[in-house]
């Protein structure tokens, strides 16, 4: 039997696509989805949750909200092309999310008056059109990057929407000063403002990661020679590529596991051969688009592991200052392949935990797989190299235990 092709997986996956988002009605978000109706099922009576909504307009806060791969057939939505565009589905029912609901995409030809029809009302729509827009110039919903990044924007919400554990900031608050520990001797000169000991490094590490741009970083801006805009864009885009960074190494060992499980599915229910085939297929080409994007991400990332090299320990700044220049543009590629292999570990893993049967019905393992195919690309990501050899080219501190993350 022949594989699918590209355009039947397409046409079979819009008829299922409501089906896969009933997976999560249950939990509020990955790096590429963020569900509004579960985070107000589970903050209902909250002060904070009621004081600060995400939007304005009720009925946008039991949306899902999709970082959505295009497909062909979707592109004629917009006036230029693009590869990812921000979905907005408000659900039919809350609670059911494979009833379906009507969508639409940030940005496509006539959205203000698609979303004034979701909305129901006009009060403070400019703020929920701007928050929209904000959303969509992200290349994933990650929940740090997601808060910084509108909060940029000036749009105070509730903390409740970007769910951090206090043990994933330490976490990667350690990983940040410890990239960053021969920057600060090298700005700081090693001065009491700003030498390089562990509390002038935990205080960089902290106003970095605060979003904050001000005066005590002048000996930084002055060491990259940056001014005004540039600076403060590239000091969001370098601290996103530390964020990816560190989730690349944490999520590691999870998608390793989650490569090896793909394939080894036990089918239970009713049984269709020729789908069977199919879903055996599904399952290899998706092993190989993931090892394609980490292997993509791991290029990218060692753009920046060489810029920043030269800055350090050439003495360079000039190179980590160009780098810094184009890394907004870099950022947001890094954040779509990066999303999308952290929805799937995440997502996986929510599905199928830990210690438990690896079971599923054909026709959710083709919608899972189906789903996580389309977010992937296309097949020319995939490595010709095997997941062996793949698995050893892995992150070097991907070592031991790890979660995922988004």
């Amino acid at each position: 039997m022949a594989a699918l092709s590209e355009a039947e997986l397409a046409s079979r996956g819009q008829d299922r696509s409501f089906r896969s988002l009933s997976g999560l009605e249950k939990t509020a978000s990955t790096s590429r989805v963020l569900n509004l109706a579960a985070i107000a099922t589970q903050n209902a009576g909250d002060s904070e949750y009621e004081g600060s909504p995400f939007f304005k307009a009720t009925a946008l806060n039991g949306a899902v909200i999709i970082k959505h791969r295009l497909r062909q057939d979707e592109q004629y939505n917009f006036d230029a092309a693009k590869r990812i565009s921000t979905k907005l589905i408000i659900p039919f029912e809350r609670t059911d999310l494979s009833l379906g609901g009507r969508s639409l995409f940030v940005g496509q030809r006539g959205w203000h008056e698609m979303l004034n029809q979701l909305r129901g009302d006009t009060d403070e729509e400019a703020r929920d059109i701007s928050l929209l827009e904000a959303l969509d110039e992200l290349p994933s919903l990650d929940p740090f990057l997601l808060r910084e990044h509108l909060k940029r924007r000036d749009f105070r919400i509730a903390n409740c929407y970007f769910a951090i554990s206090h043990a994933d900031t330490d976490r990667m608050q350690r990983f940040v000063s410890s990239e960053i520990s021969k920057l600060v001797d090298l700005a700081y000169g090693g001065s009491g403002a700003g030498g390089g000991s562990n509390n002038n490094i935990s205080k960089l590490v902290s106003l970095l990661l605060s979003g904050e741009v001000d005066h005590r970083l002048e000996p930084l801006r002055l060491t990259l020679g940056l001014e005004g805009e540039n600076f403060r864009e590239g000091i969001f885009s370098w601290k996103g590529f530390l964020y990816y960074k560190w989730v690349l190494t944490s999520l590691w060992p999870e998608l390793r596991a989650v490569i090896s499980e793909l394939t080894e599915v036990k089918i239970v229910g009713p049984r269709d051969n020729e789908l069977l085939l199919q879903v055996k297929d599904l399952g290899a080409r998706v092993n190989g688009r993931i090892m394609g994007q980490v292997k993509k991400v791991r290029d990218t990332l060692q753009v920046y592991d060489d810029a920043f090299a030269e800055l350090t320990q050439a003495g360079n700044p000039m190179a980590f200052r160009d780098f810094l220049l184009k890394s907004p543009e870099m950022f947001i590629t890094l954040g779509e392949r990066t999303g999308m292999v952290s929805h799937i570990a995440s997502f996986w893993r929510y599905r199928f935990p830990k210690g438990r049967p690896l079971r599923a019905e054909l026709d959710e393992l083709f919608d899972i797989l189906q789903d996580f195919h389309q977010g992937l690309g296309d097949d020319e990501d995939a490595p010709t190299m095997p997941l062996a050899r793949v698995a050893e080219e892995a992150p070097a501190a991907a070592v031991g235990g790890g979660r995922a993350v988004g």
